[in-house]
């Protein structure tokens, strides 16, 4: 969502500059690297936990988890919350709760490895989307980068033999969609505001987490039946995806990008759909076929060709003199 605040940036390059006594440019390659990583394994780790008639009831649990964890480390803070960051908060939080319901139904019905690849899309979407609401330019080699990336999901969701998708692939592909507009109107509303991006977040996790509570009541299991059934390692891997997937992932990303530059960010935290494919078929067994390789490659070297693209045409519009940070690709992963 943010950050790196406008005094950090160095106006001759439009890069950021680290504070004093920052560490080596790989200790933060390696910590958003990390971060590339959990959020990899969160697939599988979710569907090793989550069925479908758990999947509010699991959501109420890993958002609790995860709003308790950030309220505690944000606590001195919290005080000077103000209407606007919660306002916007509960818009934001109402699409992210779209976006794991359909992220966490479809990574029941689908592997690990496809999930994490197909939801890459939303590198490629997210701009073609900003087009079409700011009317903005995208050079046509991004187009041809995009039908790579969507020839490539075509191929992954043929991995067992020309078929119909699964609708597990389906959900995924309409979780990516509604990643691309996460970003989007963070970005559209976010413009001209000063936000604690921390606080906002926060709240969030917390309008998330009153949608799967209601939801909970009237669709599956409920809360306590799942939670008293949920075995140790269940619990253990729920607290992974809590604290480790979003709050620590978070904090890294806001770390990490007041001491690199963003297209860096951007770049490294892109690898997500690599460990997502390499935890799925090494841990789940997923199955490698051509078909399914040849899909993978396409999508990773489609959505990465464009994120360069689009990273080159952002690097290249010029910086007005007072404007919001504009959010990551990534930024509605949590």
């Amino acid at each position: 969502m943010k950050i790196p605040d406008r005094a950090s940036r160095n106006p001759a390059t439009n890069h950021v500059r680290p504070p004093s006594g920052s560490p080596s440019p790989r200790a933060v390659d390696a910590a958003l690297l990390a971060v590339a990583v959990v959020w990899g394994s969160s697939y599988l780790a979710a569907k090793e936990v989550v069925t479908t008639d758990s999947v509010f009831s699991f959501l109420v649990i890993r958002f609790a988890l995860a709003a308790i964890g950030l309220a505690i480390i944000l606590a001195p803070r919290l005080r000077h919350i103000n209407r606007t960051e919660s306002a916007l908060g509960v818009i934001f939080g109402t699409i992210l709760s779209i976006i794991f319901t359909l992220e966490t139904f479809g990574v029941t019905m689908t592997s690990a490895s496809n999930a994490g690849l197909i939801i890459s899309l939303t590198i490629v979407m997210t701009p073609l989307l900003e087009q079409w609401v700011r009317h903005t330019y995208l050079p046509p080699t991004f187009y041809g980068a995009a039908a790579i990336a969507v020839v490539g999901v075509g191929l992954l969701t043929q991995n067992g033999g020309f078929a119909t998708p699964s609708p597990g692939d389906l959900l995924i592909l309409l979780a990516a969609a509604a990643r691309a507009v996460h970003v989007t109107v963070i970005a559209r509303l976010s413009e001209g505001r000063t936000l604690d991006s921390a606080r906002v977040t926060l709240v969030q996790l917390c309008t998330g987490l009153l949608v799967f509570t209601v939801l909970s009541q009237i669709s599956g299991r409920g809360v306590s039946e799942v939670a008293t059934q949920m075995s140790t390692r269940s619990w253990i891997l729920t607290i992974y995806l809590a604290l480790v997937c979003t709050v620590f992932a978070f904090f890294i990303q806001i770390w990490a990008v007041r001491r690199t530059s963003p297209a860096r960010v951007s770049l490294l935290l892109g690898t997500e759909p690599l460990w997502a494919a390499a935890v799925g078929v090494l841990l789940a067994h997923d199955p490698v076929t051509t078909i399914g390789v040849t899909g993978a490659l396409l999508i990773l070297f489609g959505t990465n060709w464009g994120r360069l693209i689009d990273n080159r045409r952002i690097a290249g519009m010029p910086t007005p003199t007072t404007r919001s940070p504009k959010p990551s690709r990534n930024s509605s992963r949590l």
